[in-house]
């Protein structure tokens, strides 16, 4: 397959945790534990196949109102994920940045973001976003209270706005946006996931559940996306 070819942005819809538990008979914490393995797998082969950016979507703002102990499970797994890429971040060489209302999140957790962006800062293989606390209107309604400040301080005209200074003030300043988005579970949404980002996007619905998909999923989503014809209203 040409390297041209491979998408250079991914974004992924994780779902389906909880009904793969469900209908395995598990406990729901064991769909999310379940759910991380496959997320680790997924940023290593992503990283050896020469992706730039790998975007997942973890824990939306709606995901708050999940009963307290589910968001307490999801919270110790993302707390030991950040411990862990920040022990082996030199290793694979990978640059992580969190797409999200951070502010929001416990003061243990922003800590370790704080050091993971730190440690990673000059890593040049994955781009890996992981969307956590993420919504994305709640995304754009921030960008546009940034632009009409600057706007009140002078600092741009109104007549100044483009897209690139929207682009510019989103949680994914500086990077390319997605060439192909993925969803599993067969639920045909995009559930408030970066719909500025997208808006060009190629999509790939499965039906699999997260804790299901594969190496194998990632290589016939590349081909698929290689068979696609994007012309972006050209």
């Amino acid at each position: 397959m040409e390297n041209n070819l491979i998408p250079n942005h991914i974004a992924i819809i994780m779902d389906g945790n909880r009904r793969w538990a469900k209908e395995k008979g598990y406990p729901t914490q064991m769909g999310h534990k379940k759910g991380a393995e496959v997320l680790e797998s997924t940023i290593k082969y992503c990283n050896e196949k020469g992706i730039k950016y790998l975007t997942v979507y973890a824990f939306s703002t709606e995901n708050w109102r999940r009963t307290e102990d589910e968001i307490g499970t999801i919270m110790i797994l993302f707390e030991k994920y950040l411990d862990k890429f920040i022990e082996i971040s030199d290793l694979e060489n990978i640059k992580l940045r969190v797409l999200g209302n951070v502010e929001e999140l416990p003061e243990k957790i922003k800590e370790k973001i704080a050091k993971m962006y730190e440690k990673t800062q000059n890593n040049t293989g994955l781009n890996f976003n992981i969307a956590f606390n993420y919504g994305g209107r709640d995304e754009i309604v921030k960008a546009t209270k940034k632009i009409a400040q600057n706007v009140l301080d002078k600092k741009i005209k109104i007549e100044d706005i483009t897209e690139d200074i929207i682009s510019n003030n989103l949680y994914t300043y500086g990077q390319e946006d997605p060439d192909l988005v993925i969803r599993t579970s067969g639920e045909l949404r995009i559930s408030n996931f970066l719909p500025w980002q997208i808006a060009y996007s190629e999509f790939l619905f499965l039906d699999k559940y997260w804790p299901e998909f594969t190496n194998d999923d990632i290589d016939n989503a590349i081909k698929v996306y290689s068979n696609r014809h994007r012309r972006k209203g050209k």
